[in-house]
């Protein structure tokens, strides 16, 4: 009898098998656990089996949650000194197949199909995964009548880079499932988006990937691209300011622990998940309640549901260039490996994060995520007292925070994603916004030459920076202590004083209005002062105040756009600042499930025309953070990075002040010759 040998595919298949389906190792996996690359290989074998068609593609992987319900009993029961093993592993799978959306539930634990269906692509079409758009950038280099464009031009075809945007949705009844490609030149410059190729446009069938419409319809410099180069290593003098970069004061302990993808820190204890549609997912995010002595839950579930990126250039070029970056093009896909002590500081601590490829196959994105603790300089709370008789008291608190870092490039832009969570019970949600301007090739070199309306800045010769705005909308699963939530309005009041013997003659009060349906939540900010808070109704505070955590909004900017322009009627969600709904698992996406050359159908502006209650409900809290970019030439040919943010900040919440008994641990010595020391 011949021996058998096994073969490093063997064992990497039996230890796959191993990983996944050891009953030992699930008791360690948390329900919520982004999908491994094992299960991925399950996922791949389990729809090759069911579909053996070779023309499958796989456009979107993801975990299938399961009910709420199911993990918090879960979570309830885990605390126990009796763990509970986790609830079934199951995965959303979307796939193409013969011009067809598949819709598929796999469910891991029996490795079997759930559910299947076919969706109707016009609703809108899935995700575009990277492979695709890259086996369409290269169509142009075999297309005759591209070549000789270029060369009629003059250009270098071995200079020239081609990438695809999203087409989406201006009231065709039925439309193919494609891609628009525009190319740049990259003779003496990386940064090729600030060289397109103007007047060439290509239009790309992803079915049957292949070029069907083209033309070339006129000829304007391609800018210059001297200034434009980027590269640390190819800038020559003279140079800007040297900048010292911050050292680290390290502690004599770690600050924060990592149990799988469960985060310990200070008073916090959250999930961090991974999406290839969004990226960075907050999970059961709880905080210690030092006067009750246990975690008391703010948050279930939290991520960035969509992203808007509209232009403002109406012509036959541009019009379309209104895009949805988490829906066409996947936030998390889009996610770059992090570059330890720029993107992330010296203590930072960091995490791969892998999604299914279009073949089904697990692509790792090395350093995805980085957490730290940031020692910024700033100050956690402080007070001096010179009243009392023959004392000086000082008492500061260093503050130090958590971040959680992931950054996104979507094309031109690199979008910063940080999650910061304070000792004080706060949870703050920042977004930078960085990279290169997308821009438009012209005539002028001056802003006196210009005789028509150009939709936006001339940053440099034949260089027009486009107006467009960004628009991140925020799914906030806020569970205040408990599920059973209501929103409150507290709006700020100006009363006149009655008393005529007080001189005051006004002051402001506070009145409430809780919101009884999702219609009285729609709220545009910065029109009348309020406080927005969501609150539990069914608990108080001793002194018998609802408790509560409230929303202080960032950067106030809404929709410009008509309502019945068709890029704002695909992206309605953004029409309110806020939107409350109740919680309903299949209510993740603002965009809708199907954005690519969605219809505007399926939006969170659809769902909430139903009205539905939300007083004492489990409700969900949807903020859009916006921003106008009116781009000028120092956002040229680099763009400094433009922040902004929000704060959801316990009101009510706790007794007293969570942060008056905190501790700083001493950090190691740190010499410092310009502080005058104390006797």
């Amino acid at each position: 009898m011949a021996s058998k040998v096994v073969t490093p595919a063997l064992l990497l298949l039996l230890f796959s098998i191993f990983i996944t389906f050891s009953p030992a190792l699930c008791l360690k996996q948390h329900p919520l656990d982004s999908l491994t690359p094992s299960e991925f290989i399950h996922i791949k074998a389990i729809i090759h089996k069911a579909y053996p068609a070779q023309n499958l593609t796989f456009q979107y992987v993801g975990l299938d949650e399961p009910e709420k319900y199911t993990v918090l009993s879960w979570q309830s029961k885990s605390t126990t000194s009796t763990k509970s093993p986790p609830p079934p592993r199951r995965a959303l799978v979307v796939t193409r197949l013969n011009k067809q959306t598949h819709e598929i539930i796999v469910d891991l634990s029996t490795r079997s199909i759930v559910s299947s269906k076919v969706h109707n692509g016009a609703n809108g079409l899935p995700v575009l995964t990277l492979d695709e758009q890259t086996y369409a950038n290269e169509l142009p280099f075999k297309h005759e009548p591209f070549i000789k464009s270029i060369r009629k031009r003059g250009l270098d075809i071995s200079q020239i880079v081609c990438s695809g945007f999203s087409v989406g949705w201006f009231g065709e009844a039925k439309s193919r499932r494609t891609l628009k490609i525009n190319c740049f030149y990259t003779n003496g410059t990386v940064n090729f988006y600030v060289r397109p190729v103007e007047g060439i446009a290509l239009v790309v069938d992803l079915d049957e990937m292949e070029i069907i419409k083209y033309s070339d319809r006129f000829i304007v410099p391609v800018p210059k691209g001297e200034g434009t180069e980027y590269q640390a290593s190819k800038q020559k003098p003279p140079f800007g300011p040297l900048l010292h970069g911050a050292p680290v004061v390290q502690s004599q302990e770690e600050g924060f622990s990592l149990e799988g993808h469960t985060i310990r820190w200070a008073n916090w204890v959250f999930h961090l998940g991974f999406d290839v549609r969004t990226g960075t997912i907050i999970s059961l995010a709880s905080i210690y309640d030092l006067a009750k002595h246990k975690y008391r839950r703010v948050l279930y579930r939290g991520f960035v549901s969509e992203l808007f990126v509209p232009y403002m250039n109406p012509t036959e070029d541009w019009y379309f260039k209104t895009f949805f970056d988490c829906g066409e093009f996947g936030f998390g896909q889009s996610a770059v490996s992090l570059e330890p002590l720029t993107d992330c500081p010296a203590n930072a601590k960091f995490m791969d994060a892998y999604y299914a490829g279009q073949d089904g196959t697990p692509v790792k994105i090395s350093n995805a995520f980085c957490i730290f603790e940031r020692h910024a300089g700033n100050i956690l709370w402080r007070h001096t007292e010179v009243t009392i008789p023959n004392k000086v008291i000082t008492e500061v608190r260093p503050e130090v925070t958590l971040v959680v870092r992931m950054v996104a490039v979507v094309g031109n832009y690199d979008y910063i994603i940080d999650w910061v969570f304070k000792p004080s019970g706060s949870i703050k949600l920042e977004v930078g916004l960085t990279g290169v301007l997308e821009t438009e090739g012209v005539k002028y070199t001056k802003t006196n030459e210009i005789e028509e309306e150009v939709y936006g800045t001339l940053v440099a010769d034949n260089t027009i920076a486009v107006n467009h705005d960004h628009f991140l909308t925020y799914h906030l699963d806020l569970d205040v202590d408990g599920e059973a939530n209501s929103f409150v309005k507290n709006k700020m009041v100006t009363k006149r004083v009655k008393d005529p013997n007080i001189p005051r003659k006004s002051y402001w009060t506070v009145e409430s209005e809780t919101a009884k349906t999702e219609s009285d939540a729609k709220l545009h900010l910065g029109l009348k002062p309020s406080d927005l808070v969501v609150v539990n109704p069914n608990k108080r505070t001793k002194p018998g105040n609802p408790i509560g955590y409230r929303l202080i909004p960032g950067s106030l900017a809404g929709p410009l756009l008509l309502e019945d322009d068709y890029p704002q009627i695909r992206g309605a969600f953004t029409k309110y600042n806020v939107w409350v709904t109740p919680y309903n698992k299949s209510e993740k996406w603002a965009g809708g499930q199907y954005v690519d050359q969605s219809r505007g159908g399926d939006t969170l502006a659809t769902w909430s025309l139903r009205n539905r209650e939300i007083e004492n409900k489990d409700i969900v809290l949807w903020y859009t953070i916006g921003f106008h970019h009116a781009p000028c030439q120092e956002d040229f040919p680099m763009m400094p990075t433009l922040s902004g943010g929000f704060e959801l900040r316990p009101t009510n919440f706790f007794e007293s002040s969570p942060v008056l008994k905190v501790r700083t641990i001493s950090p190691k010595h740190v010499p410092l010759p310009n502080c005058t020391t104390k006797n």
